[in-house]
């Protein structure tokens, strides 16, 4: 009987070293996902009270920082709008531990938001329009159905621009890819 003790006595310890493992920081868990254009969710799973969150630029200048109290995790969206395009660095920082996440945020330009290509009535004609507010400088590529470049043209636009291409002789659906002086690129497959 005193060995069913011994070993019952064994295996409860068993038992709550394994939970006590479960709730240390070690435990814990840091994601981060781009939730929609600009803004991403920060999400914080573990077990200390108290955390703080800085956010880096990728010359290592703070740009966001917060204390956040919490009992078993958070979830923070964080919004880049007006940030400048570029590597930033999220840390969470927890009594024991500290949990990095990188995150690579791309600035949407005006000029390529603007961006729109329209299938006119007539057969293989495709209109390209831009709504820009001053001047602008876009590159055009457009490719065939097997991804064969079939265009590239550079193109310096003031104000509201439009252009009809004729694409009777490409094959298959044509994609268009428009770049600004930025280096932003949008695609659009037809």
């Amino acid at each position: 009987m005193k060995t069913k003790s011994v070993i019952l006595t064994i295996l409860v310890a068993m038992v709550m070293s394994v939970f006590a493992f479960a709730n240390e920081p070690g435990d814990s868990k840091l994601v981060v996902i781009n939730h929609k254009a600009g803004v991403y969710k920060v999400i914080y799973e573990g077990g200390a009270q108290k955390v703080f969150m800085n956010i880096y630029n990728v010359d290592g200048v703070q740009v966001f920082s917060k204390t956040i109290k919490c009992v078993k995790g958070f979830i923070l969206p964080v919004n880049f709008e007006g940030m400048l395009s570029g590597e930033y660095t999220i840390e969470v920082i927890e009594p024991k531990r500290k949990q990095v996440q990188k995150i690579i945020y791309v600035a949407n330009s005006a000029t390529t938001a603007s961006v729109h290509i329209s299938k006119m009535s007539a057969n293989d004609k495709y209109l390209l329009s831009v709504s820009n507010k001053g001047e602008e400088l876009i590159t055009v590529r457009i490719f065939d159905g097997a991804h064969n470049l079939v265009h590239d043209q550079t193109i310096a636009i003031t104000g509201d621009f439009g252009l009809v291409y004729n694409l009777k002789q490409v094959e298959g659906t044509p994609t268009f890819e428009i770049t600004d002086k930025t280096g932003l690129t949008k695609v659009i497959k037809q």
